[in-house]
């Protein structure tokens, strides 16, 4: 069985598997010149990850197990720029006030947020959240926040809800602040997802909220993915860990969207 160990990983033995994710077979001769080892160390991290239970050897090279493939691409994703979500996190907590309603979504850097919340009663703010992935509402329910799931069609890699069901909901509930995240953003394009159920998702639980606030660590700038989840003129904030370039500033200034730089 895989498990989040999978995040503790050697590095090179982190991005073999990424890549497995995408190519489902990976080759040696292919691994070792990208990675400029030899092909005797890229057969021994394929062993390991064997071992492990994660990959199977073919000849040449190591296809991924279809029955690890979801749960891999999610943790994975949980171990990737951890320390940067956890400062994005701690930066939107400030910007919950007390008695909000607030709606997070299935991405890891909420996911973080949503393990802060319980910090917020012992500083006498009281919250209540709308969580839309299993990770989130084990996080708050092990916290002690009140919260609603909100269904719909399982999307395993994520471990969120999707679909008609959701986005039906979603009309009919309106959190103070909604955030998100997303695996891309220009200034032009907005927010972009590759997985178009995550992006309907995403696009019903930005337009119910109140103020939307946008959670992204700064490897996403400059980068553009399949579906735009929303542009400037739907959010109010961006939240991140670093100061993005002076065009996205000016660009975020001119659309009067509050820009936090997490310390």
């Amino acid at each position: 069985m895989v498990t989040d160990t999978a995040a503790l990983l050697p590095g090179r033995q982190q991005d073999i598997l990424r890549r497995a994710l995408t190519l489902k077979v990976v080759r040696v001769k292919d691994l070792a010149a990208e990675f400029g080892v030899h092909e005797m160390t890229v057969r021994r991290d394929l062993d390991a990850l064997c071992e492990a239970g994660r990959l199977s050897r073919v000849h040449g090279g190591a296809r991924l197990l279809d029955q690890t493939s979801q749960e891999l691409s999610h943790t994975l994703r949980a171990g990737q720029n951890v320390e940067a979500k956890e400062r994005i996190a701690r930066a939107a907590l400030a910007l919950i006030q007390d008695g909000d309603t607030v709606a997070l979504d299935a991405s890891t850097t909420c996911l973080a947020l949503a393990r802060l919340l319980p910090s917020l009663h012992g500083n006498g703010r009281q919250v209540q959240a709308i969580a839309c992935s299993l990770d989130c509402a084990n996080a708050l329910a092990a916290g002690g926040v009140p919260f609603l799931m909100v269904g719909g069609n399982f999307h395993a890699p994520a471990r969120s809800f999707v679909g008609a069901f959701f986005m039906d909901t979603m009309q009919r509930l309106h959190p103070d602040k909604v955030f998100f995240s997303a695996k891309a953003y220009t200034p032009d394009a907005g927010f972009t997802d590759p997985h178009l159920p995550e992006v309907g998702a995403k696009q019903a639980l930005v337009r119910s909220g109140g103020s939307a606030v946008a959670l992204l660590d700064s490897s996403k700038f400059g980068r553009r993915a399949l579906a735009t989840i929303a542009t400037h003129a739907n959010i109010d904030a961006l939240v991140t860990d670093a100061l993005p370039s002076e065009e996205i500033r000016s660009r975020l200034a001119e659309d009067d969207i509050r820009l936090l730089v997490a310390e």
